[in-house]
């Protein structure tokens, strides 16, 4: 039986996650911003060790996550599922960072640089990540016209590439990027043709399963299948240039 932490998964494709883990016999531990909807989550999903939360709009936040996860630890894997997508205006957390990429970027690489390292590591990514931009110049989009999609697709590149970036500097870690797909999430909206069971599957497998095809690294995963994520995730300038920027901006070194 593995320990699997999920972040972001009060609702959604983090808690169907979570399900599917338990029902496998696997020890969960959910995320949530706030009390109120931890304690949602563990109504929801009883069966989980416990629920921690923490708002991971901002640095205190996500430093006051990684302390509880470290606390309860070891975890054999860590699900990487917190995020946010490109609806409403732009909006700049209390550290003047520019929300999605806050979320879905920062959160991810503050919890993995301050946590223990677990066995295996998955990073939500999405077809997104395809039209994402690698370059850094304007992350906050302080200087260019807000484009909600377009800092949503960045970011989710961005995320591929730490991924990729991850699984090449830590050898003995299995280190992969999952796109669930379009998925019926509050997110995804109710148009979406994907199942909560076809968005969570992928994730659920590469963080727990035996099989040979997943105990791989450095992949980009995508309904049990690995695939091809766009040239920029396999870029070593832009990979470089991410985990730089991000432990400028932190003030958090990623452990060699």
């Amino acid at each position: 039986m593995a320990r699997i932490l999920i972040t972001g998964s009060s609702d959604g494709l983090g808690l169907e996650a979570g399900r599917q883990l338990l029902a496998q016999g696997h020890g969960v531990v959910l995320h949530a911003r706030n009390e109120e909807r931890a304690g949602d989550a563990k109504a929801a999903l009883p069966g989980c060790e416990t629920v921690v939360s923490a708002d991971v709009s901002t640095l205190a936040g996500m430093k006051a996550l990684a302390g509880e996860i470290a606390a309860l630890g070891p975890f054999d894997a860590v699900i990487h599922n917190v995020g946010i997508g490109y609806g409403g205006g732009p909006s700049i957390t209390a550290d003047g960072f520019q929300r999605i990429f806050a979320v879905n970027v920062v959160a991810p690489f503050v919890l993995t640089a301050l946590t223990p390292r677990p066995q295996r590591l998955i990073y939500l990514s999405s077809e997104m990540h395809a039209g994402g931009n690698p370059d850094l110049s304007d992350p906050m989009w302080e200087k260019r016209r807000w484009n909600g999609v377009q800092a949503y697709s960045d970011s989710k590149l961005h995320d591929t590439i730490l991924a990729i970036a991850l699984a090449e500097r830590w050898p003995g870690t299995l280190v992969n990027a999952v796109d669930p797909g379009w998925i019926a999430t509050r997110m995804g909206g109710s148009s979406a043709p994907g199942t909560l069971d076809d968005g969570a599957r992928t994730q659920v497998w590469l963080a727990a399963s035996d099989a040979p095809e997943a105990a791989v690294t450095g992949g980009y995963f995508h309904n049990m299948r690995q695939l091809r994520a766009c040239p920029a995730a396999y870029d070593k300038a832009a990979q470089t240039r991410l985990l730089e920027y991000l432990e400028t901006i932190t003030g958090i070194p990623l452990p060699q």
